[in-house]
């Protein structure tokens, strides 16, 4: 068994590779380790994975076309994980162009790949953001989609209409995953909790946006890597209840599912704030700001598909994902 494994420098990528290496299957990672955040971040978890024979490290752009059509021709891959993308919604209003070039562009190249590479199933990431302007609470994979708030969301929408397209035409397997706010050890510094930890400590403001009026579905990044590798080992099939007349977002006459993965709980931004500070043992010093342009008040996940499909939902609680990250952070910057 192979399986290709885009972003693994990433914080999911990274963390999802090392579990499956345990399994002893072989993992072709790609990664472009591009300079959005510390590079040295990203090359530190590479190195927790090299040191495995089953792990093989490439340096690739997604949106590299030749690349990315040699790779396939060099290795036979049974899976595929695309986790790799311009992340981050504020930055999506700085460079739009990034999200393009990855986010779009690179999704053809892999969607290229797998199609002429009899590739059993596809795992994409999409995320919480498609919901956009929605207001019914929890957000439910059946609920209609089309009004994003920012570009990272529109591409990641996007990726879901590709790759039923491609489910359709080519009958290639495909399943999208709209992960929920994602924090835990090996995390992204450009994410609110990891900037909160970095000024606490520095005896620095945090910058708290609609005056900490916001909601948000936090997923601990072990959750996340078990509802991954338990969605691998399904392929989706098509669905025989799928009717035009009344169609379901979420599943397809194709091969084709999409899954929340979140905690299935919103928890307040302040509470969120309140349970960093003990954990660190520090009080913060809030920066109370009005709401950013391209964010959302609220996520909060409905993962009755995910229950029901494979009997499992996300178990840690933000209390032990927290100390757990505050752990590591400080071992890891010495603090």
């Amino acid at each position: 068994m192979t399986i290709l494994i885009t972003g693994v420098a990433g914080f999911i990528g990274s963390q999802l590779a090392k579990k499956l290496l345990e399994y002893e299957i072989n993992i072709i990672g790609i990664d472009n380790l591009n300079k959005y955040y510390d590079v040295n971040l990203k090359k530190s978890r590479l190195q927790q994975l090299e040191a495995k024979p089953n792990f093989h490290f490439i340096q690739l752009d997604l949106a590299d076309r030749n690349g990315m059509e040699e790779l396939f021709n060099n290795y036979e891959f049974n899976q595929v994980v695309n986790l790799a993308a311009q992340a981050g919604v504020r930055y999506s209003l700085e460079n739009p162009n990034a999200y393009i070039d990855t986010n779009i562009v690179g999704f053809v190249n892999l969607l290229e790949g797998c199609r002429h590479h009899g590739v059993e199933h596809l795992v994409f990431a999409s995320s919480s953001s498609v919901y956009g302007l929605n207001t019914k609470i929890p957000f439910a994979v059946q609920h209609n989609v089309d009004h994003p708030v920012s570009l990272y969301a529109a591409t990641k929408k996007s990726n879901e209409l590709m790759a039923h397209t491609y489910s359709h035409l080519y009958g290639l397997p495909t399943t999208g995953l709209r992960f929920f706010t994602v924090y835990g050890p090996w995390g992204r510094p450009d994410m609110a909790y990891f900037k909160f930890t970095k000024a606490i400590l520095a005896d620095e403001p945090i910058d708290v946006y609609n005056f900490g009026k916001m909601q948000r579905d936090f997923t601990y990044i072990d959750d996340i890597v078990e509802g991954v590798t338990r969605i691998l080992k399904q392929k989706p099939q098509a669905d025989a209840t799928w009717s035009g007349e009344t169609p379901n977002p979420s599943s397809s006459t194709a091969p084709y599912r999409i899954y929340n993965i979140g905690n299935n709980k919103s928890v307040n931004l302040m509470d969120f704030i309140r349970t960093l500070e003990t954990a660190l043992g520090k009080k913060a010093n809030m920066n109370m700001l009005p709401m950013q342009p391209g964010d959302v008040k609220m996520t909060y996940a409905n993962i009755d598909d995910l229950q029901t499909e494979f009997n499992w939902q996300p178990q840690t609680s933000i209390e032990e994902g927290l100390a757990n990250f505050v752990d590591w952070y400080k071992n890891y910057y010495r603090n």
